[in-house]
């Protein structure tokens, strides 16, 4: 589920410098934002996937077909404000982004969305919520939507950020996906997978404690990295994996995101290469 979902564009440059004038090697669009990269990673890994958020403006619409053209199945709400753009800009190095903040949600708005995601329980197993909320939604956004999945019996993954998640966190959801800074805001609260970048993860789980690296630091696009760790928690839990299995797998994934182009993509082959390597599991001690 992405609220505030986004056209992605990426420019691929040599070398980034501040205040200078770039010559962009390659650019490429997708349908993105943190929700849409979970479901495109998961759809490319052939699982059934669904999906859904807000949409609006000329920039909504270009979103839409982008799914349609990329065999996702989506369901989204039609909303009257513009749908954001993000820029990530990748060098040799790293990559640097600039995410529009995105259109205002009006109340009634978001009472469509709500009664249409409610609906949408009956079929799911898990959903993933994830990415910033646009303008006009309350902090507790989330937290509403983690209750209505628990009385449908549906697990939950929660990818956000500040107040959003502090709220969300508070809901109970069945896993919290924070980065290391974001985890300090909410301490360790239920079952928590941080990411620590080229660390790896590591997972406060009712199982124990458990840290996960790739076999090998993958170099290329680190920006939909988390995005392929919560797929990589959605299937498991879906699948009953236990932690020290599902952490493996989602540090391969994650790794073989950042060997992909653009988020919400991932490098298949890499993904096989090094789960056949098997990332290193160990208990945290």
């Amino acid at each position: 589920m992405t609220l505030n979902p986004a056209l992605d564009l990426t420019y691929t440059v040599d070398e980034l410098v501040r205040h200078a004038t770039h010559r962009v090697g390659v650019v490429a669009e997708h349908a993105g934002g943190k929700g849409l990269n979970v479901a495109n990673v998961l759809h490319a890994l052939g699982e059934p996937v669904l999906a859904t958020g807000l949409l609006g403006g000329r920039t909504g619409t270009h979103v839409r077909a982008l799914v349609d053209a990329a065999g996702l199945a989506g369901s989204f709400v039609t909303i009257g404000g513009e749908t954001r753009r993000t820029v990530t800009v990748v060098d040799r190095a790293d990559a640097t982004g600039l995410w529009e903040p995105g259109p205002t949600v009006t109340s009634a708005e978001w009472a469509a969305f709500a009664e249409h995601y409610e609906s949408l329980m009956a079929g799911a197993s898990v959903v993933v919520l994830s990415g910033s909320l646009p303008q006009g939604l309350r902090p507790d956004t989330y937290a509403v939507l983690i209750a209505a999945a628990k009385r449908h019996g549906v697990r939950t993954v929660l990818d956000t950020s500040g107040e959003a998640l502090v709220h969300g966190a508070a809901a109970a959801p069945d896993v919290v996906k924070p980065n290391a800074e974001e985890a300090r805001a909410i301490g360790r609260t239920g079952t928590l997978v941080v990411s620590r970048g080229r660390e790896g993860l590591i997972a406060y789980t009712g199982e124990g404690t458990f840290e996960a690296a790739a076999p090998e630091i993958v170099e290329g696009n680190p920006t939909g990295a988390g995005d392929a760790c919560a797929a990589a928690i959605a299937r498991g839990l879906r699948d009953g994996t236990p932690w020290p299995a599902l952490l493996a797998d989602a540090a391969a994934l994650a790794a073989a995101a950042v060997a992909a182009p653009v988020a919400g993509a991932v490098d298949l082959d890499e993904y096989d290469r090094l789960r056949r390597r098997g990332p290193h599991v160990q208990p945290d001690r």
